[in-house]
């Protein structure tokens, strides 16, 4: 478990993370300063801007220490999401961020492990993998059917796929982001 400490410094990581990559600069996490976040933890950074997405990315495998991984993710979220063009200086006080620091990916066999609005999932099939974080499946309202489905089709697979030999993965994660204005 975070820290409230912990959790501040991580958002100000995001923060200056994401501003560098909006003005075309690296950024260097600074040294981890507590257990917590010297610990190698998968995470992802969340921005959104009047509460509609503007870029998500982040890392499941516990590569590099926490407080690295929230740098990384944010620059990445901000300049690579495929989905979005980079985030430009101008956009930089509109934007709110959401991290979301990941628990290890442990494989079931059996769906009804999935609590909605606790895990996340990840969904595996044939060199097509896809991910939605826990806070998803209650922002949109579903059910676990619902949320498997939605995974396959993130992944690129067809909805039911994880009736049909899909890996399913779950995860919880800790959730917390900046205040809104």
């Amino acid at each position: 478990m975070l820290t409230a400490q912990d959790k501040q410094l991580l958002l100000r990581v995001a923060r200056e993370a994401v501003t560098a990559a909006a003005h075309g600069r690296r950024y260097e996490a600074p040294a981890p300063e507590t257990e917590a976040l010297k610990q190698k933890r998968g995470a992802f950074v969340t921005l959104k801007i009047r509460e509609q997405l503007r870029g998500c990315i982040g890392y499941t495998e516990e590569l590099y220490p926490l407080i690295q991984t929230v740098a990384l993710a944010g620059q990445a979220a901000a300049a690579r999401d495929p989905r979005f063009p980079p985030v430009e200086p101008g956009e930089l006080e509109q934007i709110q961020i959401e991290i979301s620091a990941l628990t290890p990916l442990r494989q079931i066999d059996n769906v009804d492990e999935i609590v909605v609005g606790e895990h996340g999932l990840v969904m595996r099939q044939g060199g097509y993998s896809g991910l939605l974080l826990p806070q998803v499946a209650t922002e949109w309202g579903w059910d676990r059917d619902e949320f498997l489905a939605q995974t396959c089709r993130k992944a690129g697979l067809p909805p039911d796929a994880w009736r049909h030999g899909a890996e399913i993965y779950i995860f919880s994660a800790e959730v917390f982001g900046e205040e809104a204005d």
